[in-house]
Parts: C-alpha cells; sequence; structure tokens
C-alpha cells in the first residue's frame, strides 16, 4: 500500500509514517496542504490521510480539489474536532473515512488496511498462490506451512507480485507502488530485495526474472 500522510504535527506525521512503514507500507510526508496538492499531481497512493486543519490550503480544500481531478485514492481524514456535524461535513467534502485526533496507532491502521480493501477490483486481506500465504491485517506470510521471515520492503514486494496474480510486473511498478519516493530509481534496490525474497521464498523456484521485461511469481 502506498500511503500519504498530511500532517502540520511534524512529530505526529513522522512517528505515524515510520509505524507505517513497519508495517511495509511505501509513506510519503508532507507537513500542509500545499505539499499535499502537489504530491497527490504527481504521485499515485491508494490512501492519503488528511490533517483538516492544514496550514496553507486545509484538508478540505485538498479534498476539492482530489474531487475535481478524478483521483480514486480513498482518504481518511483527520481531525481534532469530534462533533457529529464535522464528521458529516468531512464525509460530505468526500473523505471515505474519519478519525479524530488524539488516536490509537492500531485504529489508524486497521482503518487504511480496511481503505485498502475497497480498491477496484477489490482484494482479501488474504491472499494466496503456489503455497504462499500472505495475511496483509496480522501482517504474516508462510509458504507450505512454514513461516518466512521477511522484511517490510521483502513484504511489500511479495504483497505486489501475489496482487499481480502471476502477470510480470516491472522494477518500475514495483518501485512505485513499495517504495516513497525518495528511492533513487537508479539504485539496485529492487533487484537486491527481490534477490533475498526469492531466497527466502525457497525451492521450488517461485519468482522469476524475465529478461529486460520484470518479475513474476508462479511455479
Amino acid at each position: 500500500m502506498r500511503v500519504l500522510v498530511a500532517e502540520d504535527e511534524k512529530l505526529m506525521a513522522d512517528t505515524v509514517a515510520e509505524g507505517l512503514r513497519r508495517l511495509s507500507m511505501a509513506v510519503d510526508v508532507v507537513y500542509d496542504g500545499d505539499a499535499a496538492l502537489e504530491r497527490l499531481g504527481v504521485n499515485r497512493y491508494d490512501v492519503a490521510v488528511l490533517d483538516r486543519d492544514m496550514p496553507g490550503r486545509t484538508g478540505d480544500e485538498v479534498l476539492r480539489w482530489m474531487a475535481t481531478a478524478g483521483l480514486t485514492t480513498r482518504v481518511l481524514l483527520l481531525t481534532a474536532a469530534a462533533g457529529i456535524r464535522d464528521r458529516v461535513e468531512g464525509l460530505g467534502l468526500g473523505a471515505d473515512d474519519y478519525l479524530t485526533k488524539p488516536f490509537a496507532f492500531a485504529e489508524l491502521v486497521a482503518r487504511l488496511q480496511a481503505l485498502s480493501r475497497r480498491s477496484a477490483p477489490a482484494l482479501p486481506p488474504v491472499l494466496e498462490q503456489d503455497g504462499i500465504v500472505l495475511d496483509v491485517t496480522r501482517h504474516t506470510a508462510t509458504r507450505d506451512g512454514g513461516v518466512l521471515t521477511l522484511s517490510p520492503k521483502e513484504f511489500a514486494v511479495l504483497h505486489v507480485m501475489l496482487r499481480a496474480g502471476g502477470r510480470v510486473v516491472s522494477a518500475e511498478e514495483l518501485l512505485e507502488q513499495a517504495w516513497d519516493e525518495n528511492t533513487d530509481p537508479f539504485t539496485n534496490t529492487v533487484r537486491m530485495t527481490v534477490m533475498t525474497l526469492r531466497r527466502k521464498l525457497g525451492d521450488p523456484p517461485v519468482l522469476h526474472t524475465v529478461p529486460r521485461t520484470g518479475y513474476r511469481l508462479g511455479a
């Protein structure tokens, strides 16, 4: 899952982003509405976490722009206001969900995962292929019943490959979906992550390199 966190409380934003990255999400962070618009105009996000009261353009203004631009990014709106009227207004502007600050990190994660499952086509929380079982909610992976100990990026790459359903996935697509915008696209980070993931998946080989094209998961 690729997530944009737009929150003007820097410590909160950075803490949330770090926690999400430990769960194999690719996270970009901005601290005002203008920067949020810039990122949303350039990158494709599965979910955006928007503070409603950001400086510059507010979360409400960002939501209006997203609706005009026809973006399919799901939106979780954050606010310090707990009133029903505030929640109704936020949802009326196009937000998919609403979370009042302060909040528990576990609830934030659960809501993000629920929003990602509303994508089209909808994906189940547990993905299976060739003996591999990946549980996104529990953040666990197994092959033929054996536990796979994966790094956050290995987990994210495996998630993308399972979502692909056997089609070839390019290195560029993996970079877009499993890494944030700070990753140098000219490094060999994708190749090295795929290599270590392939080794951990074991025999018989199931993660294949397709020369000059990308990678394919399948026996």
